[in-house]
């Protein structure tokens, strides 16, 4: 491993992510809610070591090894997340796993909290709450890489270890920073026309800003107990289930539209297409089940609430205006289930992604074929294209390692406290990313213990990191020269 480069990096991005206090501090001079002394603090006790970091490795140069890469991720992400909690401490009065588990979630876009009575909590704390999921949607390493190039050191070892999805050697520019870039501009263009679209419905321009940022970046994190609920708006849920498609949806899919002018690329993308029909498809059933069931009293609520929550879930934003905990039969569990599909890969969702639910749909029909023809040679198609042997065993190996942690991670949270139905949902949230569960943990977290939090924000980082670049960490092989 070079030492020098890897704390060359990891310092750039301590600085750089002090300089994002600047924004909340703004925010607090705009309001004068007193927090600008809690944000310089927690600004200057950042820069400091990333100061320190980046004068250790300032005679770095050169590309970074595919294990740098994976290692910079790792201590980045934990490293931020727990720099992150030092407003939450100041300004926010929570214990330290308290704020430590509010950054993780938040990062990680999440959307699980600890905190109640958010309407009477400082402006500038509760924008720099969906500050840090916007950054944390698309991944702040993805940001950097754009500018790694200028300061001598290659980035592709950094998105390939960070970008979700499970083809990440595509990109949609021949250069590393150029995508980084593109995908940077779609991404920020996507969350001014959220913006706009809120305000024109009715939000205030601080709500609209704060809920854009949760909103494209799949977080879920409101300025409201009551989330968007507290609205009241058709007009606002209609808008935030878009943009939540949208931020959903591989933003590779979209560089195509914007080059292209056209929504064709979204009907000719093949998981596209499979996730939007997938979505309509449980919105229908849940629309039918809420309205059999009486829980509304027309269909007009019920397929506005099976929009809204579908929607929700399923591209891991959680964001409420009902509880669906309480909603009668199996829609309750549905809904935990179909998170663990999440979004597309290349998008700021969770879950496992669709194109790997696809794949192992495909796997499995194909293994039934062979019962019939045990010595066909079956390959196993995606939109036309014939999917690598690698490919396939990467999807395999990455379902049994979810399925692992997910078993473990569970044990551990029963252990902690929990029911079984709470212990599940709150790992099924944590790792897929989705914020609400059921239980215990069906709007907070609150009640949990500290171990069971801790549990949960390491599942968070794994869900995020899509397991692989944590776990590498832990094998020995790994350390080896």
């Amino acid at each position: 491993m070079r030492g020098a480069a890897i704390l060359r990096v990891v310092g750039f991005f301590c600085m750089a992510f002090s300089l994002t206090m600047l924004i909340p501090i703004a925010v607090s001079l705009w309001y004068g809610d007193g927090e600008v002394e809690h944000f310089l603090t927690s600004l200057i006790v950042i820069l400091l070591p990333g100061l320190v970091f980046a004068w250790f490795g300032r005679h770095a140069s050169g590309d970074l090894a595919t294990r740098d890469g994976f290692l910079i991720v790792a201590i980045f992400w934990a490293g931020i997340s727990a720099m992150a909690a030092l407003p939450f401490l100041f300004g926010a009065h929570l214990s330290f796993v308290d704020a430590l588990f509010e950054a993780v979630s938040a990062f990680t876009t999440t959307g699980a909290t600890v905190i109640s009575g958010l309407d009477d909590l400082p402006k500038s704390v509760l924008f720099y709450r969906q500050q840090l999921q916007w950054f944390g949607g698309m991944g702040m390493i993805v940001l950097a890489v754009a500018v790694l190039p200028l300061v001598g050191i290659g980035g592709m070892q950094l998105y390939r270890a960070e970008a979700p999805g499970p083809m990440k050697e595509e990109k949609l520019t021949p250069r590393l920073a150029q995508t980084a870039r593109t995908l940077w501009v779609i991404y920020v263009g996507i969350t001014v026309a959220n913006a706009l679209a809120y305000w024109l419905a009715g939000m205030t321009p601080f709500d609209a800003i704060a809920h854009s940022l949760s909103t494209v970046s799949t977080g879920g994190f409101s300025t409201h107990d009551a989330s968007l609920g507290w609205f009241h708006s058709s007009l606002i849920e209609g808008i935030a289930a878009v943009f939540m498609l949208a931020g959903a949806i591989n933003f590779s899919v979209h560089f195509l539209a914007f080059r292209q002018h056209s929504i064709r690329p979204y009907f000719q993308d093949v998981e596209v297409r499979f996730f939007l029909l997938f979505v309509i498809a449980i919105v229908v059933l849940v629309t039918l089940m809420l309205r059999t069931s009486g829980e509304y009293h027309s269909m007009p609520p019920s397929l506005r609430n099976a929009v809204f929550e579908v929607v929700s879930v399923i591209t891991s934003t959680g964001f409420g205006t009902v509880d669906f905990s309480h909603w009668p039969d199996f829609l309750p569990v549905l809904l935990i289930f179909i998170s663990f599909v999440g979004g597309c890969g290349g998008s700021t969702a969770g879950g496992m992604k669709v194109l790997r639910v696809m794949v192992l749909a495909q796997i499995g029909l194909r293994e039934v074929k062979r019962l019939i023809h045990p010595r066909a040679l079956i390959p196993v198609r995606l939109g036309g294209r014939v999917l690598r042997e690698r490919t396939l065993e990467a999807v395999w190996g990455f379902l049994a390692a979810y399925v692992l942690s997910f078993v473990v991670l569970m044990l551990l949270m029963m252990h902690a406290g929990l029911d079984q139905v709470s212990a599940f949902s709150a790992i099924a949230t944590s790792m897929n990313n989705l914020g609400p569960g059921l239980g215990r943990v069906a709007s907070t977290f609150a009640d949990v213990s500290d171990s069971g939090k801790l549990i949960a924000a390491f599942a968070m980082l794994l869900g995020r990191l899509e397991i692989f670049t944590i776990l590498v960490l832990l094998m020995p092989e790994f350390w080896r020269r």
